[in-house]
Parts: structure tokens; sequence; C-alpha cells
């Protein structure tokens, strides 16, 4: 059984260095080194890397973690080619009418939206749960930030359990707090839009155009036909132009909080 995160606390232990410290040298975030030691992710190789030597452990951390991966069940093929543009992208844009979009998931809904499927079994749950966070990790904490933008239906603020729902939307108001990160989104009032069709994401590369993801119950697929790229781009304007400000957005999201802390209340329809 791979021993990586029991591992990494026993290094540092040793060392009688903090998660803190240990973040900043390796530069990453302080919640990326508490993933890694609670075992919900697994150090990309730039990192392990980094850690190693700041640990002064040669390759034992590469190794380690290269054998974690191993272990765990891959994305998706269809979605892997994704991941590069993902990784690549200087500008993402990511509409949701049903769900709280996959990068600003908290672990709980992820594993809440996996389960519902009735298709996976647990040890898959726990393996497409453990990517969507490495994924999160990969994307959001990119040295060189990329520009974020989500337009997220009111609808989809109000989907899931409570014990989940409250976090997850507290998750989300954070997240918009974030200075390359605007989240919009689109209030009931607003009517039919070219977003009741489906969820889609752009991805603008430098000095590679753009070029777009679309969703379907079974996978998703690339777009690149510079026709089809313009549809979803027009899709996107007309979209954002009934979505609501970012602080707008942000205070609706606030106001559901408080709903779930008022049983009394009634829950917000959506109006700013």
């Amino acid at each position: 059984m791979n021993n990586l995160s029991a591992r990494l606390k026993e290094l540092r232990a040793d060392r009688g260095v903090t998660q803190d410290q240990m973040a900043e040298a390796v530069q990453v975030s302080k919640s990326l080194i508490a993933a890694f030691e609670t075992n919900r992710l697994i150090p990309k190789e730039d990192t392990a890397a980094a850690i190693d030597a700041f640990l002064d452990t040669g390759d034992e951390i590469q190794e380690l973690s290269a054998e974690a991966r191993k272990d765990r069940r891959p994305a998706p093929s269809w979605f892997r080619p994704w991941q590069n543009v993902e990784e690549m992208a200087t500008i993402l844009r990511y509409f949701q009418p049903t769900l709280i979009p996959g990068l600003l998931q908290t672990e709980a809904y992820a594993r809440a939206i996996f389960a519902s499927t009735g298709m996976l079994s647990d040890d898959e749950v726990a393996d497409r749960v453990a990517n969507r966070m490495e994924r999160q990790a990969t994307i959001l904490d990119r040295a060189d930030r990329p520009t974020f933008a989500f337009i997220i239906d009111a609808a989809a603020l109000r989907y899931g359990p409570p014990e989940i729902a409250k976090d997850q939307l507290l998750h989300l108001a954070d997240a918009s707090i974030r200075s390359n990160v605007f989240v919009h989104v689109v209030p009931d009032s607003a009517g039919l839009h070219a977003g009741r069709s489906g969820s889609f994401v752009l991805a603008s590369m430098e000095g590679s155009g753009t070029v777009g993801l679309v969703e379907d119950f079974y996978e998703g697929r690339v777009i690149a036909e510079p026709t089809r790229v313009t549809g979803l781009e027009r899709a996107w304007q007309t979209i954002a132009a009934v979505a609501l400000p970012c602080d707008q957005s942000r205070n609706l999201i606030l106001r559901l909080v408080n709903d779930y802390d008022d049983p009394a209340a009634e829950l917000a329809q959506g109006q700013p």
C-alpha cells in the first residue's frame, strides 16, 4: 500500500517544518500541502521534485507520487485532451445551468454529484473526486494565473442537500473574491436564453485562438471548428448580457447561505 501521505507528514515532523513553511518553500498553497498529507491529492511531478529538494529526500517523494498515481484510475479518456487545454489556457469561461462548475466544487459536493449517477462504484466515485480535486489544484493554483469567468444559473445554487449546499455556496463566495476569478449568476428573472440548451466552456490560449468543450450525458467533446467556436462565443455573450454583475451575484449567493441559517426564510428566487 502506498504510504505517500503518511511519509510526507513524518518527514515534515522530523524536520520541524510547518505546512506553511513547506508550502512557501515549494511555492504552493498550504491547503495543497494539507491535501497531500490527507491522501486527497497527489503531488504533480514538478511539485514532488520541489518537495524532495526542500526535504533533501532524493527521489523519494517523486517515486511515491508516481506509484500513487498508477494506483488511481485516470480521468475518463474523453476528458484528457481538455485537461491539456485547461493547463495552457490564459482565459477560461464556464457556463453551467444546473450544477456548480467542477473547478468550484467542494469535495463533498463533487462526491454527491458522482454518486448520484448510480453508475459508479464507491471506488470509482472516490477516484473521480480525487481527480477533480487534483484538477482544481492544478488549474486554479497555476503560477501564471489565468483569468476565470464563471456564469451559473440561479437554479444551480439551490440544488443539493442542505448539509452540502451551504458549504458549497460559501466556497463559491470565497472563490469569487480571488482577483482573477469572476462569478456571475443568471437570475430566474432572465427567462429564456441561449444557455438553457446546456453547459459549455471556452478556453482562449495565447497564440492559439479559442476552443470549446460541450458535454452530453455520456461524455464531452472539444470544439475547435471556427464556426462552431463562434457559435459558442455568441452564446456566451447573450448569457453574459442577462447575468448579474459580480458584486450582485455574490450578494445573492450569500443571501442563499443566510437562508440555510433561517429556516423560516423563503429561498431567494434569483433576484439581485
